[in-house]
């Protein structure tokens, strides 16, 4: 069995860790270098920064930022906000980036997908695909940083973007953003079972058992997290001896 990642989320805007619910309130968080340092050397597996209001305010992403968290981790760190090309890619990679994260520059131009793989490597490349039910049940991917609505549906899009190149895919679930309420679970299980890359989950963390339920019924490969781990509401070794205890191979 492969051991489960658990990644804290660095959410950024105007150079400071921000978080909301349903991606709208946000508040401070603290200073992200500071909170990737602390991470690091709790045990959190990996770091994921996505600067989200790089793509709304059309400005790439803050390069000098990611510099300087890399210089302070020893872990892989992927970084998206902003990402729209081949050059965007290179300087965050640079910069001290394990791999790169696109979003909304990937739905408006799905071919750019097949160009990162080719040229940095699949494992390099992460697509975001920011999700949300709608009225008729079903899933439709939204861009923006979730303010605008497509008419993809989810599970045809994860498809893609796994053919197209993608390493992983970065599934948030708009409804549950942070509501604490647990993960979405059953779109989760469904979209492992249709593709076959790695999937993290995130969206709803608000306890030890969510992220247990995020391994066990979304057949998630990692789980994602940010107020939960910002506020100290759970602690990363706490919750990795949590899950241990339930039967999930961590790394400790």
């Amino acid at each position: 069995m492969l051991t489960k990642r658990i990644i804290p989320c660095l959410d950024i805007k105007g150079g400071r860790t921000v978080k909301g619910v349903n991606f709208v309130g946000l508040r401070d968080a603290g200073d992200p270098v500071d909170l990737a340092a602390f991470y690091a050397a709790e045990g959190a597996d990996e770091l994921v920064f996505l600067d989200i209001s790089a793509t709304q305010e059309k400005r790439k992403t803050l390069v000098d930022l990611v510099h300087k968290i890399a210089q302070k981790i020893n872990i892989p760190f992927t970084v998206g906000g902003g990402v729209s090309s081949l050059e965007d890619a290179s300087r965050l990679l640079n910069a001290g980036a394990d791999r790169v994260a696109i979003n909304s520059a990937a739905v408006y131009n799905p071919d750019l997908i097949n160009k990162l793989a080719k040229k940095f490597g699949r494992q390099c490349i992460v697509v975001a695909i920011d999700a949300k039910i709608m009225q008729d049940k079903s899933w439709k991917v939204h861009v923006m940083g979730g303010k605008k609505a497509t008419t993809i549906d989810l599970f045809s899009w994860a498809k893609e973007v796994e053919q197209r190149g993608a390493g992983e895919i970065l599934f948030t679930s708009m409804n549950h953003d942070g509501t604490k309420n647990g993960f979405a679970n059953q779109a989760l299980q469904k979209m492992n079972n249709l593709v076959n890359i790695p999937i993290i989950a995130s969206g709803g963390a608000g306890k030890p058992k969510d992220f247990l339920e995020a391994f066990t019924e979304g057949k998630a490969d990692a789980a994602l997290a940010a107020s939960v781990f910002h506020f100290k509401e759970i602690e990363l070794p706490t919750l990795k001896q949590y899950l241990e205890a339930n039967g999930i191979q961590v790394r400790i």
